[in-house]
């Protein structure tokens, strides 16, 4: 029985992976969860459940309501966005009126954040914007996302909000369909539209999937001014599979940065200093935070 029990406490200790110290890790982001998606373990959090805008997020639940319908995805739809208020005047190089078929559509809201195409995902569901903005807030319910609403399928309304720890609760659900891991971590997709027939280039906005360092799985970026810098991501590292949701940060690239950190944080133990302004802001949120908590 003794050997048993050696046996097994050899094996643990081999496979078992500490846990990095969080005093080590240093990040912009106002809101922030970090989770090993295979114990379930939370390795960080902070601000988790705070509610707030979650800009293009949003397209994440966007994808899944659209894959849910069962829809044919070469089916070419019309690029519409006149049932999204919101999308009044938003500048495009999509062309209303063009077509595209719904692959292509998908692929393009999602990879590279085009709110035409997001919109337009809605406009050809069965029973319009209307339907599919019901299914996107019944979808979050079934997923016990309890602080999270959407008004709208872009993230361009600021009254779509939820919060780091329903995001990654989100990010596992989006985990289980290969199509939506497929269009938001590849690097660029061609596409051609036609009446007119044209033929345009679009690019992730995630430099990270890039980068042969990185295994990514599921990404998101998201930004509007009430949101801030916002990023989702389903990744590998250290032996981990991770999911990270990091909402709000000032800066254009300073969402990515701390991705960097955290990968530095579990490869080498210590993060690194989140330079000034970045750090400027985050605190300054932090503490009126606290303030309106009193």
């Amino acid at each position: 029985m003794r050997s048993i029990f050696t046996l097994f406490f050899v094996l643990f200790s081999a496979t078992a992976v500490a846990a990095p110290d969080p005093a080590k890790l240093d990040l912009a982001s106002v809101s922030v969860m970090i989770k090993d998606l295979d114990t379930q373990e939370v390795l960080y959090e902070r601000n988790a459940d705070r509610v707030q805008p979650i800009a293009s997020l949003t397209k994440l639940i966007t994808g899944l309501v659209t894959l849910d319908g069962r829809l044919p995805m070469k089916e070419r739809i019309t690029i519409e966005v006149n049932q999204i208020p919101e999308m009044r005047n938003v500048h495009s190089r999509i062309r209303v009126g063009s077509n595209l078929p719904r692959a292509d559509v998908l692929h393009i809201a999602l990879m590279s954040s085009e709110n035409r195409a997001a919109a337009t995902l809605a406009h050809a569901y069965p029973g319009g914007a209307k339907q599919f903005i019901d299914n996107m807030n019944w979808t979050a319910q079934g997923l016990s996302m309890t602080n999270t609403r959407f008004q709208e399928p872009t993230g361009l309304s600021e009254k779509n909000v939820s919060t780091a720890s329903d995001l990654m609760r989100l990010l596992e659900a989006v985990s289980l369909y290969p199509t939506l891991s497929k269009v938001t971590t590849s690097s660029k997709r061609d596409v051609i539209f036609k009446r007119p027939r044209t033929a345009m280039a679009f690019f992730n906005t995630n430099t990270l999937v890039n980068k042969k360092s990185w295994s990514i799985q599921i990404s998101k970026t998201g930004y509007t001014d009430d949101a801030g810098r916002c990023l989702v991501l389903k990744t590998r590292i250290k032996g981990r599979n991770l999911g990270i949701v990091l909402l709000d940060s000032y800066g254009k690239r300073t969402h990515l940065a701390d991705a960097q950190r955290i990968k530095r944080w579990l490869e080498k133990g210590s993060s690194g200093k989140v330079p000034r302004g970045a750090a400027n802001y985050r605190d300054q949120k932090l503490k009126s935070l606290m303030t309106a908590s009193r």
